[in-house]
């Protein structure tokens, strides 16, 4: 997914995401806010060969931001770091690109 995105354009949405964010949790918290305003839901991908249908963003307990799929009546939450991006990718995918090149995915 990254090599759509430029590094530079991917650090400028890192120091906008971190801004003011001194320990790591409040860093997540910041990314977490920026993928949930801009990462347009829902959208269609693969998880496991499986079409599933990605239906919001979360954050849990302990600072992991996820992506609630939903495959008929089931839903999963999965790491956003482990989510598969299918091409064309949803609007606003450049955050979760930008959060996987902070944490070094």
């Amino acid at each position: 997914m990254a090599a759509k995105f430029t590094a530079k354009y991917l650090d400028k949405l890192i120091e906008a995401a971190t801004t003011d964010a001194y320990i790591e949790s409040e860093q997540v918290s910041g990314f977490f806010s920026l993928i949930e305003d801009n990462l347009v839901v829902p959208f269609k991908t693969r998880v496991l060969g499986q079409l599933v249908t990605v239906t919001g963003i979360d954050i849990t307990e302990s600072d992991q931001i996820v992506a609630i799929c939903t495959f008929g009546k089931t839903a999963q939450a999965i790491p956003v770091l482990d989510l598969p991006m299918s091409a064309p990718f949803p609007e606003g995918a450049e955050w979760v690109a930008a959060y996987r090149r902070w944490c070094g995915s």
